[in-house]
């Protein structure tokens, strides 16, 4: 059989792959992290070997430094043109001499190609690259990702492979192949991390992803991981790279992690300078306008598993930030799309119980196509909103961005990246480009924390239309050269050069809605300083715009050739430029001949039960042949038995010419299914001339695999009775609509004949029973237990004595009470929104409440309590004027608290 047919897991002679294991040691100082990532390579075969590896980087990275140790001997590389690179790379292979190359396909996607690897000699690669770091709501995060995970790619096959990967070139993704490294469900190489963290104070370190352990030295703390126990291939403290690294520092000051002015300048020649500006806009809020607000989820067969069910539950709390007179639609897509609605809706307490119920009743199957229902979500909202919740595994990303950017009018896109491994690229790409922002939720975060603080960022107060003069010193070649609105409480950076040294200031001036806005800021300019990852960071910064110009015909090829020139003169590997390293050899160390291609395959996605269910060895009757996709399908369909036996036969070679790829004849795809059609039943056919859904053959032999949809729900309703009672069952329970807490939109026997037709549902419903607001203190999931039940209206339902008005009223204030105990104001960085919410619907209600003073009294009074801008405690101040029982009580804070104290055990 072909060396090559298993994917380079394991060679005919039974040795293993060439990468030993992966390394991850660095530094975050200050307002930046310094990374390097070493991958160890070891040949145990008995001729000379190349090996070739495709690994993720963060897609804000800046490549700084690769280097290749042989023997004892490092040597750094350079950075060259892309094809020259490969050249010289070839060319070194060729001679006898060791090499390695590193190519970027992505933003976030880079190949290692190592070649001449010696019989039973060691190699190290070692990639080193910068971030900037920034602070928000008062912690810092760190992500790293860990493998380039499956993706869906569109379009019929076309063109020639250039790569080792398992989906071919398509007229939609004509890299693919360059991109979908071979997946394995048991993968031996490993990750150690050893980290440290030093900004100048102390901080609390934890990590949503991984079990670390934290060595604390003074305000430094050395962050490692800890072995993941039911490895029992693993030494020491490695772990699988099956899922993003995350680490988040608590309670750290934005000014300590963040230098408002770092500068870079030697004796000669022009300086660098990093402005960075947190600003705070909070005087600027006013009532937010009303939002037109389109919500997109991604319910594709990646989204399976842990994270459709997240992303149900972060849409659940997107929905309850919406106010009464906002306008909405919600999205779901696979390999179609179908909507909410067909156009956006008033937001409604009805219409949010549609919604939920709706969202609640979604299930992932089929692919990843993106394209039409953001270009429709954006043409529903041009000027408004669009949320997307997805796991961004694609692999048409430029063509999405696009066609949202010429759809778009003024919109802007806030994203979710749900679950592991997620392709950050392009969902920074949409936030950088439509003014909006993305978060990331891994697994052990809390969901209602990112949603709300994302939320909070796509109402919060903004400065537009931004210009920026200098006074007392020059500046020049400014990045971006576009400039991005200032955010409430996020930070912004602006680059720039300095031919002359000087103390002066720099003024940035714009709106705030209609309002003029200016901000001057002192800026000193050194004649020396020696901080040359500024440097870096301006080039990285400066080519990233000019790969957004979206230049056609001779300007694109002048701006190619700029790009090149910037990134080899600051030595960055870009899309036009690679890192190329050449260890010349003499003697019986120079190899002979062309070295036979090993292909190093990738872990199977944690979460993902596509290839979860196959690693717990299930039966095979559940694991049909056929492409991932057909794990998809939305309906049963008769077994089929994988014949895990069977070789795989030798894939036949490619016609035409392999490109840039070493190694002889690159493999064609595997043969693959097309992507699914919701259809009761379906055949298996000839292999399609469309690209794979999700190409992922497996690296062990065993071939593509996947599942019926019906055990993946299974296993998944299973997994969420297991955790039933936590956060998240909590909030996607409340799904259940109630107009009133004693009152249910369904009788029991219309519940029970719905449960009967979904047998199949994703995780138990359970009550959640409002909490007494009697309770001095409550855990922080009650919390948003609490939250999750606000009403439409921005108030909660109520019972007792009175009108609809006044019932709401009191237990609206009752509510608000508990959370003032918890120290939840309108000001809180997570929950804010929603108590600013009821605080401005407690003031259009209490013209209503004239029949009953006591719950007029307990509703402005705790409304004052729990505002926190003087503009809001001022219109409070007005209404409560015909309220005796108010009177002297507002602004004695004391006096009021006891007073509402009273009044809420009435």
């Amino acid at each position: 059989m072909n060396e090559q047919a298993k994917c380079g897991l394991f060679t005919r002679e039974g040795a293993q792959v060439p990468l030993q294991g992966v390394e991850v040691t660095g530094e975050l100082l200050g307002g930046h992290a310094r990374v390097r990532v070493t991958q160890r390579y070891r040949n145990d075969e008995k001729k000379p070997v190349e090996a070739l590896y495709t690994f993720p980087l963060p897609s804000d990275a800046t490549l700084s430094a690769f280097s290749m140790t042989c023997a004892g001997r490092r040597v750094a590389g350079v950075v060259k043109e892309r094809e020259a690179a490969f050249r010289a790379y070839d060319d070194a292979i060729t001679e006898g001499h060791g090499a390695a190359l590193l190519d970027q396909e992505r933003a976030n996607v880079f190949t290692a190609q190592v070649g001449n690897l010696l019989p039973g000699e060691e190699t190290l690669v070692e990639v080193e690259f910068l971030q900037t770091l920034t602070a928000e709501e008062g912690s810092v995060r760190w992500m790293l990702p860990t493998l380039v995970a499956p993706r869906y790619i569109p379009g019929a096959v076309h063109g020639d492979r250039t790569g080792h990967g398992s989906a071919a070139p398509t007229t939609r993704v004509p890299d693919a192949d360059r991109i979908t490294p071979p997946t394995s469900l048991n993968v031996d190489y490993g990750l150690r991390m050893d980290l440290l963290i030093d900004v100048g104070r102390d901080v609390v370190v934890e990590s949503p992803s991984h079990r670390i352990t934290v060595a604390k030295d003074g305000t430094r703390t050395r962050v490692s991981l800890q072995r993941d126990s039911f490895l029992k291939n693993f030494a020491g403290n490695e772990v699988a790279l099956d899922r993003d690294v995350v680490l988040t520092m608590r309670n750290a000051n934005p000014d300590v992690m963040l230098t408002p002015v770092v500068t870079h300048r030697k004796a000669e020649g022009p300086g660098t300078f990093a402005l960075t500006v947190v600003p705070d806009l909070l005087n600027l809020a006013t009532t937010p306008p009303r939002q037109e607000v389109v919500f997109v989820v991604d319910t594709s067969g990646s989204m399976s598993g842990d994270s459709l069910p997240q992303a149900q539950a972060a849409l659940r709390l997107c929905l309850r930030h919406l106010r009464e007179g906002d306008r909405f639609n919600v999205i779901a897509f696979e390999n179609a799309f179908r909507s909410f609605s067909a156009q956006t809706v008033p937001f409604t307490q009805r219409t949010l119980e549609q919604a939920d119920a709706w969202v609640a009743g979604l299930k992932a199957y089929g692919g990843t196509e993106l394209l039409e229902p953001m270009v429709t979500a954006m043409k529903a909202a041009p000027d408004g909103v669009v949320v997307l919740l997805t796991d961004g595994q694609v692999g048409n990303e430029n063509e999405i961005l696009e066609a949202v950017l010429a759809a778009r009018g003024a919109g802007r896109v806030f994203s979710f990246g749900i679950g592991t491994n997620v392709s950050d690229a392009l969902l920074r790409d949409l936030a950088r480009r439509t003014d909006g922002a993305v978060e990331f939720i891994h697994p052990g975060e809390r969901i209602d924390e990112k949603v709300v603080a994302q939320f909070s960022r796509a109402l919060a107060p903004r400065v537009t239309d931004l210009e920026v003069r200098f006074d007392g010193v020059e500046a020049s070649e400014l990045a971006p050269a576009t400039l991005p609105p200032l955010v409430d409480g996020t930070p912004w950076t602006l680059f720039g050069r300095y031919a002359q040294a000087g103390t002066g200031s720099v003024t940035l001036k714009g709106k705030s809605g209609r309002e003029p806005f200016s901000l001057t800021v002192r800026l000193e300019l050194p004649a020396q300083s020696d901080r040359p990852v500024v440097e870096k960071l301006w080039a990285a910064e400066r080519i990233r715009g000019w790969m957004d110009a979206g230049l056609v015909g001779r300007r694109a090829e002048a701006m190619k050739e700029r790009i090149v020139r910037l990134a080899v003169e600051h030595q960055l590997a870009t899309r036009y430029t690679s890192f190329v390293v050449v260890e010349e050899r003499q003697g019986d160390r120079r190899a002979s001949g062309t070295p036979e291609t090993r292909v190093v395959p990738v872990n199977a996605p944690a979460g993902w039960s596509m290839f979860n269910q196959a690693a717990r060895g299930e039966d095979d009757e559940h694991v049909p042949e056929g492409g991932l996709v057909d794990a998809l399908a939305p309906a049963p369909r008769p077994a089929l038995r994988r014949m895990a036996s069977k070789s795989m036969p030798a894939p036949a070679a490619m016609p035409g010419g392999v490109g840039r790829s070493r190694g002889g004849a690159v493999p064609p795809p595997p043969p693959s299914m097309a992507a699914p059609a919701p259809a009761p039943a379906r055949d298996l056919g000839p292999e399609p001339t469309t690209g794979s859904s999700f190409q992922a053959e497996f690296a062990d032999g065993s071939g593509p695999m996947g599942g019926r949809a019906a055990p993946m729900e299974q296993e998944s309703a299973k997994n969420a009775k297991k955790d039933k009672g936590g956060l998240f069952d909590r909030l996607m329970s409340a799904a259940k609509p109630r107009k009133a807490a004693d009152r249910t939109l369904e009788s029991a026997p219309e519940l029970e004949a719905r449960r009967e037709q979904k047998a199949e549902v994703f995780y138990e419903q359970e009550e959640v029973l409002p909490l007494s607001v009697a309770d001095a203190s409550i855990p922080t999931e009650d919390v948003g237990g609490l939250l999750g039940q606000q009403l439409a209206n921005g108030l909660w339902a109520g019972t007792g004595e009175g009108p609809e008005p006044v019932r709401q009223a009191r237990a609206t204030a009752r509510v608000l009470l508990v959370l003032l105990r918890e120290g939840i104001t309108s000001s809180h960085p997570l929950h804010g929104a929603q108590v600013k919410k009821a605080v401005d619907a407690l003031l259009a209600l209490a013209s209503q409440l004239g029949q009953a003073p006591d719950v007029a009294e307990l509703a402005l009074g705790v409304a004052w309590l729990v505002a926190a801008g003087p503009r809001t405690r001022g219109r409070i101040e007005q209404a409560a004027k015909p309220l005796p029982g108010l009177d002297g009580r507002l602004g004695d804070t004391a006096a009021l608290r006891q007073h509402v104290e009273t009044l809420a055990t009435r």
